[in-house]
């Protein structure tokens, strides 16, 4: 064997095991990327991470998510809020698995920065009530709110009037409770009554019987106070009545028998 050869042999399972390197660094990205609990895994066709999460225990959405993030399931945890922005990084995320997890509500930047590229957004299966009205305003995702204890009013209203290119969604929303007693247990889009004008007409009838109670309370102690007034006249004219009447003087007896 030759000098070459010898080399040859050497050199050429260096070059696998480098591209091997190469290859892991490409799909594997470091374990510091990676959140606790969760799998990342180099998509090559949509050129980031697919970050999974999912039944992992968790109770919050994890802080430090990689910029690249293009796929994100956190389904099947604990986590009962989405703050907000805090996918603002997230500039190349497609999907979001939230389902199965206990978010009560959504405040109005709840998916701020992410507006642009998401494609699906799954919050199925949690215990969502009210939304802030412009929640899913700049969304053009399709979305998916199945199985959610909602609460119809006016600002779930504006937020479904939002969603006018989603309206699958929207007609999947179910009233578990409403402003109106008749609408529990419906789809929310058989809501032909503007709630936002029937809360506020609550609000102006709220505020008419407030008034009205000052007003009679005012009535009732301008009658009180006039009575007691009365009361208080009378008792003390019957006090005068019953003093004895002054005697009259000797003198002025006998200066009226002379003048007789």
């Amino acid at each position: 064997m030759t000098l070459l050869d010898l080399w040859l042999s050497r050199s050429i399972p260096m070059c696998l095991l480098l591209q091997s390197l190469v290859l892991m660094a490409l799909c594997f990205p470091s374990a510091s990327m990676c959140p606790k609990g969760c799998i990342c895994l180099r998509d090559p066709h949509l050129h980031g991470l697919n970050v999974t999460c999912s039944q992992s225990r968790l109770k919050e959405i994890p802080p430090s998510l990689p910029v690249d993030t293009v796929l994100l399931r956190l389904d099947h945890n604990q986590i009962g809020a989405v703050p907000d922005q805090t996918f603002h990084g997230l500039r190349l995320l497609r999907e979001l698995n939230l389902s199965y997890n206990a978010v009560e509500n959504l405040g109005e930047a709840a998916f701020s920065g992410i507006e642009g590229t998401l494609q699906v957004l799954d919050l199925s299966h949690n215990r969502i009530t009210s939304v802030h009205k412009d929640a899913f305003a700049r969304l053009k995702a399709r979305i998916i709110v199945d199985d959610n204890p909602w609460h119809c009013d006016c600002a779930l209203q504006q937020a479904i009037s939002g969603m006018a290119h989603n309206h699958e969604a929207a007609a999947r929303v179910l009233c578990r409770s409403s402003e109106l007693l008749d609408q529990e247990g419906r789809p929310f889009l058989a809501v032909d009554t503007d709630l936002c004008n029937l809360a506020k007409r609550t609000t102006d009838y709220a505020m008419l019987v407030t008034m009205f109670g000052w007003f009679a309370m005012v009535i009732s102690y301008v009658v009180y106070y006039v009575r007691q007034n009365q009361e208080d006249a009378r008792r003390h004219l019957e006090y005068l009545k019953s003093l004895p009447s002054k005697p009259k003087k000797p003198d002025e007896a006998d200066d009226i028998s002379t003048v007789v």
